[in-house]
């Protein structure tokens, strides 16, 4: 009514009603009312979500009444969308009575020739029609005779909007034209009510579309933290996308890669992960700025399925596009993969680009604030960094800064009754100190002479083991009766008198015996002194020129490294253990070391193989440097699983976890660091490789058990060291996997720890050297978080049959189902080896008293 009357050529609105009576004016505002009300109604569809639980309900009841009406067996209504180019259905009822959306390309099938040619189709015999599919009624079960399949126009009969497929006429008869006739007399009117609501979801969808990428945008602003800005582009742009998977990758152009920060296995913390700038979709959309929307992944040359091979994941589709700055420089790529249910489509990679117009700007910000605060934390640690203790001086030689380490050297945080960190007192000491005199601060031989030397010529002095001696006075305040810390340094001219250095009285500890005198007085009545204790530190020195970027010096820095027992004894543990576990350690007490313990624990021995023939012909600064480079990587892997470095012995290593302190699942870190070692090995023979150089092959036996541990030694050398069976046992299987042909062992003991986690062949039942009891010995393949492929699960059934037929001394079959095994896998050791065995016993038995078990003679 409103487009008829505002689009009327007898003149505008205005004109018609300045005439009427006010009877007729009343009845045209009721209708205009009504409409605006149908209009509210149909934007309050629009922005609810009760629009598709209608369009379900209409075609549950359409597809009901239609096969009720043609006395159809099954009834269908396929929509047509045209933008994913798809026929989908919101009826296929799952078992759980809830509604599947079913979608099928708009170009297949019976449906999907009708949808696109808008000829009916009713076909007496489903079988004999070449647009059948039959592998849907293999599948279902369900055995289709014929079918009527008829098409639904828009109000113009230009345009199939929706498809009615009916299946199996009840009865004996196929569909008739009647049937067709009859479907005609009232498709129409359904024809209008599907284009409505079609029109009505489609504008719902893209509301819905506006209102997500609002929301995802205004996320990208609340966090100045580069990281964060990652993960929170990547979490928003895949619920915007409704995507499986979604990554943003940086560019680096100074590296020529892509980067990324993604979530580790257990989903907290983040890793980082680097490709080649030109490497497979995101490469090439970094490199040309092309927006890439590929349908099928596997079809695109550009694609490399290596990850999919590797983590049995299927990338279905991909939508690629490309971020710029302000500047439109471009910055990044966001990638998205297998797009819910469909494909991505021309509005999904419209709302993709408004995305990443914020995504750049918010990445822009964080990554100019993350520079800013670089810069900041820069400048921060060149105070921490140099040593434990640095101090800033100007020209003069007076305290600029003074960092944590420094004040805690000095005494400062340290009760002196007891030793007790006291943080608040620092804020006493630190304007105290700014602005004295260095060598007043710090008493160390020869440091004013060194610093101005070091101010005037630029200098650089470096004197080792330095006695620094201070004192921590304790001193009441008279009038709130609180206990502060002063420092007190000694007296130059009496080496038993320390000087508050913030006090002028100047004081002798309380019990001196020494009478008053000009040179050491008593304290005084009204001194508030109640003790001092003193601390002697060993130091090693640096005073260094600070220079600005002309080479003029600015001013001096003072270092002071801690080289007192303390510290001394944390630079050994760091060497053997991770510093967290350091802590822990140290946090434990003096004698927490020292005293044995028995602990369950798992040991892993691991050792380069034939590293005599590797080693015999390189000089031995190369020898050096290859095992240097060699235990760096390994003994990273150790460390990363909360392992300690027992020693090394040669070309061997020796770790242990679950000492000195207790690893509730010990075997599973002992487990992964050998798995991580496995990894390191190939990066570390990647590289060798490239200069020309052989690779390292090594063996690692891992087996767990109760052993003592502790300090064990001489006086005069000790060591932390762990002693029993599962030393023996470990360091036995780590020389088995000579004979064996494998590069990982493990023990009985340790796979019943962790069996759940790993894939295992069971290679044998051994008795090691120098033990009595025999052991089941297993290869570790890999964790149960990589598939194993079909060949290798074969190859491993077959071992396994072929072990279990030995073991009941049923050789020929043992030697049918090794040899079968040895045709998958050649050059296996171990197949090899029990192919023999089984061979020999096939030909001259073994003794009644026969076991299975096999005696390991290598060490």
């Amino acid at each position: 009514m409103l487009t008829a009357l505002t689009q009327s050529h007898s003149g505008t609105l205005t004109d018609r009603v300045r005439d009427l009576p006010v009877t007729q004016f009343m009845e045209l505002l009721r209708q205009i009312t009504d409409e605006f009300e149908h209009f509210l109604k149909a934007i309050e569809l629009i922005n609810t979500e009760s629009l598709e639980l209608m369009l379900e309900q209409l075609l549950e009841a359409f597809t009901l009444k239609i096969g009720q009406i043609l006395q159809a067996d099954r009834t269908t209504i396929f929509l047509v969308d045209r933008e994913r180019e798809q026929l989908w259905s919101k009826i296929a009822q799952a078992e759980d009575g809830e509604v599947l959306e079913l979608r099928v390309p708009l170009n297949s099938g019976i449906a999907g020739h009708v949808a696109t040619t808008g000829e009916v189709l009713n076909i007496a015999d489903a079988y004999a029609h070449p647009l059948f599919n039959k592998e849907i009624d293999r599948e279902t079960g369900y055995l289709t005779h014929n079918i009527l399949c008829m098409p639904i126009f828009n109000t113009k009969k230009n345009q199939v909007v929706a498809v009615v497929q009916l299946l199996n006429k009840l009865g004996d008869s196929p569909f008739s034209a009647e049937d067709e006739q009859q479907f005609r007399e009232f498709a129409e009117s359904i024809g209008i009510i599907l284009e409505s609501c079609g029109s009505f979801y489609v504008a719902a969808r893209n509301q819905r579309g506006v209102a997500a990428l609002m929301k995802a945008t205004s996320f990208l602003g609340q966090s100045l933290d580069l990281e964060k800005t990652l993960q929170v582009v990547m979490n928003e742009a895949r619920n915007l996308m409704h995507a499986d998977r979604s990554t943003l990758f940086m560019i680096d152009r100074d590296k020529g890669e892509l980067w990324s920060k993604v979530a580790k296995a257990d989903g907290k913390t983040m890793m980082e992960i680097r490709i080649p700038a030109d490497r497979g979709i995101a490469g090439y959309v970094a490199s040309t700025g092309q927006t890439l929307n590929i349908p099928n992944a596997y079809d695109d040359p550009r694609f490399d399925p290596t990850i999919d091979q590797q983590t049995g994941y299927r990338t279905r589709n991909i939508l690629c596009m490309p971020i710029y700055n302000s500047e439109g420089v471009r910055i990044g790529v966001t990638q998205l993969i297998n797009k819910n249910q469909s494909n991505f489509t021309n509005s999904d990679e419209e709302f993709m680009q408004a995305f990443n117009i914020q995504a750049g700007m918010a990445l822009e910000n964080a990554k100019l604030f993350e520079s800013v605060l670089l810069e900041k934390q820069y400048q921060k640690d060149i105070l921490q960094s140099l040593s434990d203790a640095v101090i800033s001086t100007d020209m003069q030689g007076r305290i600029v800064t003074i960092n944590d380490a420094a004040l805690h050297l000095l005494g400062c945080a340290l009760n002196a009754s007891n030793s007790s960190p006291d943080r608040s007192q620092w804020e006493d000491w630190i304007p105290q100190l700014l602005g004295r005199l260095v060598w007043e601060i710090v008493p160390i031989d020869h440091l004013q002479f060194r610093l101005e030397d070091s101010l005037k010529t630029g200098a650089r002095h470096y004197v080792p083991e330095q006695s620094l001696v201070v004192g921590v006075g304790e001193i009441q305040d008279p009038e709130s009766g609180k206990v502060k810390l002063v420092l007190a340094t000694r007296d130059r001219q009496n080496p038993n008198a320390f000087i508050p250095c913030w006090n002028d009285p100047t004081l002798l500890p309380p019990d001196s015996p020494s009478p008053p005198t000009p040179d050491s007085p008593l304290p005084t009545p009204d001194s508030g002194l109640l003790t001092i204790q003193t601390f002697e530190r060993s130091i090693n020195l640096t005073v260094s020129p600070l220079t600005n970027p002309e080479g003029s010096v600015r001013g001096g820095l003072v270092v002071l490294e801690d080289i007192s027992q303390e510290k001394r004894m944390k630079a050994t543990m760091y060497r053997y253990m991770t510093p967290e576990v350091a802590e822990r350690v140290m946090a434990l007490g003096d004698d927490a070391l020292m005293v044995g313990e028995r602990k369950e624990v798992t040991i892993l021995f691991s050792d380069i193989r034939s590293y005599t023939s590797l080693t015999e012909k390189m000089n031995a600064a190369d020898v050096v440097a290859l095992l240097n480079n060699y235990f760096e990587t390994m003994v990273e892997a150790v460390f990363n699983f909360d392992g300690t470095l027992d020693k090394f012995i040669g070309d061997a290593l020796m770790a242990v976890f679950g000492a000195p302190l207790p690893l509730e699942n010990h075997a599973w870190m002992a487990v992964q660091s050998a798995l991580d070692m496995r990894q390191r090995l190939a990066a570390f023979n990647q590289k060798r490789e490239t200069i020309g150089l052989p690779p390292i092959r090594f063996g690692v036996g891992i087996s767990s058990g109760e052993v003592v541990s502790g300090n064990i030694g001489s006086q005069k050398r000790m060591d932390y060291t762990v002693i029993g069976d599962g030393v023996d046992i470990s360091s036995r299987l780590e020389g088995a996997t000579k004979e064996y042909g494998c590069d990982i062992i493990l023990s009985e003991f340790t796979y019943q720890f962790c069996q759940e986690k790993v894939w295992v062949r069971e290679l044998d039942c051994v008795r090691v050297k120098g033990k009595t009891k025999p052991i089941r010995i297993y290869e570790l393949i890999d964790d149960r978080n990589r598939g194993l492929d079909r060949p290798l699960q074969e190859f491993i059934q077959l071992y396994q049959a072929g072990r279990e037929a030995y073991n009941q001394r049923n050789f020929k079959a043992a030697v049918q189902y090794f040899g079968q095994a040895q045709r998958l896998k050649p050059d296996d050791r171990a197949t090899a080896l029990l192919l023999h065995r089984a061979s020999h016993y096939l030909q001259e038995s073994p003794p009644a008293s026969w076991d299975g078990v096999y005696a390991v003679q290598s060490k």
